[in-house]
């Protein structure tokens, strides 16, 4: 960290605020930090990119998570289950992750994108309130299924990982957008620590950089979370709508070579 500007610090302090602020509401904050941890430190290798983005983000989810839990009691019923099941998901996905090429995800998830957004505003009603789909061992089974899944994800590439935790939980399992976020924020914290069980040993973190983008994005995920249990569900959809359309944009135009 000793060689970086004053400016870049701040620029990556600002981005590690704005993405736990924007993970906090309605997840998907590691296409804010990750970008600008790669434009601000270009000499760093990928697993020193992918280890700080981690630590920053896992700040974030710890204190989003917190918050949300004391606001929202969210199920641990279901929340428990859902996040061991993601840690382990996310702890087979970093092992195999050197091994799949990851240019191919961009259009896969660039197709899972477009279909999340427009099944999420084509039915305004979608998670307005809680209306679960399923029932007793179908239930868990659901939730086991998905967090392992998506930590999965996580743990191989990444990007977008909470809002597809939100998604799920609302499209598939039927509860509110914000119940669907505390719950979120409890298995992204998870599959964050199974990544760092894996990176902090191999001495990937820069710390330096990494802790006050922590503390920045701890700002930002406590301020996200209050915003979010405020303002209510909708309010948490239109974010939703937002941020996924922003990927959209960000990946299709990263597709087509426009930047």
């Amino acid at each position: 960290m000793g060689d970086l500007s004053l400016w870049t610090v701040v620029a990556l302090v600002a981005a590690s605020f704005l993405a736990g602020w924007v993970d906090a509401v309605v997840g998907g904050g590691g296409l804010i930090q990750l970008p600008a941890l790669l434009l601000g430190l270009p000499g760093a290798t990928p697993a020193q990119l992918l280890a700080t983005n981690k630590l920053a983000s896992i700040c974030g989810t710890s204190t989003s998570a917190l918050t949300f839990y004391t606001r929202v009691r969210p199920d641990l019923r279901t929340a428990v289950p859902l996040a061991v099941a993601a840690f382990a998901g996310s702890a087979a996905g970093a092992v195999v992750a050197t091994h799949i090429p990851r240019s191919a995800f961009n259009p896969i998830i660039l197709v899972a994108l477009v279909a999340v957004g427009a099944y999420t505003l084509l039915k305004p009603s979608l998670g307005a309130a809680t209306a679960l789909r399923f029932r007793g061992r179908r239930h868990l089974a659901a939730a086991l299924g998905t967090g392992a899944a998506i930590g999965f994800y996580d743990g191989a590439l990444g990007p977008g990982t909470g809002s597809f935790f939100v998604f799920a939980l609302v499209g598939l399992m039927g509860y509110a957008f914000l119940e669907a976020s505390a719950k979120a924020k409890i298995a992204n914290f998870a599959t964050n620590l199974a990544a760092l069980a894996v990176f902090v040993p191999h001495g990937a973190v820069l710390w330096g950089i990494g802790i006050p983008m922590g503390l920045a994005n701890v700002a930002g995920g406590y301020l996200g979370a209050r915003t979010a249990v405020a303002r209510g569900s909708g309010f948490v959809r239109v974010v939703f709508i937002v941020v996924v359309s922003g990927f959209i944009v960000r990946i299709g135009g990263q597709l087509l070579g426009l930047w």
